[in-house]
């Protein structure tokens, strides 16, 4: 909605007020041409190739204006499959490994429903839970804080394949994206605990890019949870990276395993400075 204009602290016309008249304006050949229309009201304009750099510039503000507008100060993130089912549909899962990690589904929601009854005692302003926005794992999370009477961010992003947003993130904190990389940022900008669940190339992506940032000292450490031991030793040997020097032993420190909500909630409240730090990083 368009905030009202204070004639005493700025004198010129509102941009709002410009691209009503210019809509207005008599029909002719000049004035359906693109070159009329207002730079900042031209999709076409918006789009050419040369503003990207504008265009990556708004997707970094729009959010960061509307997440401070809201008031919300720091996240608890959640990154995790989008297929994995809800427990009573477990059945209908494509593999018998997604049938058995259905209850991480179960977790992310408690944990999410926990955190965000803490969330409560200030306001919803701080750690509030965000996820990608979608279904499996993102679902419980903004699922688990809808259960709890709270407020949760989803972050979504334009795919191919994409469904609409999950029906539990709260509306206005509800952000779509076209650049990964500003949507990746976002999702760390504001991050005091990382709670990572099983899932496939984009949650590894988001694990690997969080690891790197906080390895590197680019990122504050923060808690960085990982949910089912047996799922993520499975997919990654972490000692062989240590082992053939590629990482330092101590990034193995990095991370924690964790299997319940329960477990990860007492993680967070004991991590080394917990409760002190989010996760900045220079963007911000």
């Amino acid at each position: 909605m368009p905030m009202t204009r204070d004639k005493h602290q700025n004198p010129f016309r509102d941009a709002h007020e410009d691209v009503e008249r210019a809509s207005g304006v008599p029909d002719t050949p000049q004035t359906r041409a693109a070159s009329y229309r207002l730079a900042f009201a031209d999709p076409d304009f918006l789009c050419r190739e040369e503003l990207r750099p504008v265009r990556l510039q708004l997707e970094l503000l729009k959010p960061e204006l509307g997440l401070s507008e809201y008031g919300v100060d720091s996240t608890i993130v959640l990154f995790g499959g989008a297929r994995i089912p809800r427990p009573e549909e477990q059945g209908a899962a494509r593999t018998a490994t997604l049938a058995d990690l259905s209850h991480f589904y179960t977790e992310a929601r408690t944990f999410a429903r926990l955190m965000t009854e803490r969330s409560a005692k200030n306001g919803h302003r701080e750690d509030v839970i965000v996820t990608g926005g979608g279904p499996g794992v993102m679902e419980a999370g903004n699922r688990g804080a809808a259960d709890a009477g709270g407020v949760s961010i989803g972050l979504s992003i334009v795919l191919p394949h994409e469904q609409t947003p999950n029906a539990y993130v709260t509306p206005d904190l509800c952000f779509n994206f076209h650049y990964f990389g500003i949507r990746k940022m976002h999702f760390l900008m504001r991050a005091r605990a990382v709670a990572c669940f099983p899932g496939g190339f984009g949650t590894l992506d988001e694990l690997f890019e969080t690891l790197t940032l906080i390895q590197t000292g680019r990122m504050e450490r923060i808690p960085l949870l990982l949910f089912g031991e047996a799922f993520w030793r499975k997919i990654i040997d972490w000692e062989a990276l240590a082992d053939a020097g590629t990482i330092a032993p101590a990034d193995l420190d990095l991370f924690k395993f964790v299997e319940t909500a329960e477990d990860a909630v007492r993680l967070i409240d004991t991590w080394e400075g917990a409760g002190t730090k989010r996760g900045q990083i220079p963007a911000r």
